[in-house]
């Protein structure tokens, strides 16, 4: 009981949640960590949709299909970009079958 208790926290850090952010000219699929999103307002869609307009702007994780080594389809990141607020902006949460890898800030 104590072993998984000081296990689970490091598998929490590395939850990553999907979302899409739409605009007019183009969507695109973010990565959030669990623990990024645990300080949002609602850890939610909309919480990062307040904090977008809160704020102005937010850094996040772009990510992308890819073939792994195996030649199985995962989610991972593909690089950091930066969000401006935008009246024409919509966040929603993102499904996916594949396996989502988590963010590893050394690549940045």
């Amino acid at each position: 009981m104590m072993e998984s208790v000081v296990i689970q926290p490091a598998r929490a850090a590395d939850k990553v949640s999907l979302f899409k952010v739409i605009t007019t000219k183009d969507e695109i699929v973010i990565g959030v960590s669990e623990a990024d999103l645990a300080q949002m307002e609602g850890q939610n869609a909309g919480g990062i949709a307040k904090m977008l307009v809160a704020k102005g702007s937010m850094s996040a994780w772009q990510y992308a299909v890819r073939k792994s080594s195996s030649g199985d389809l995962e989610q991972a990141p593909l690089h950091k970009i930066g969000l401006i607020a935008s009246d024409s902006l919509r966040v929603e949460p993102y499904a996916t079958p594949l396996k989502v890898l988590p963010i590893d800030e050394t690549k940045e």
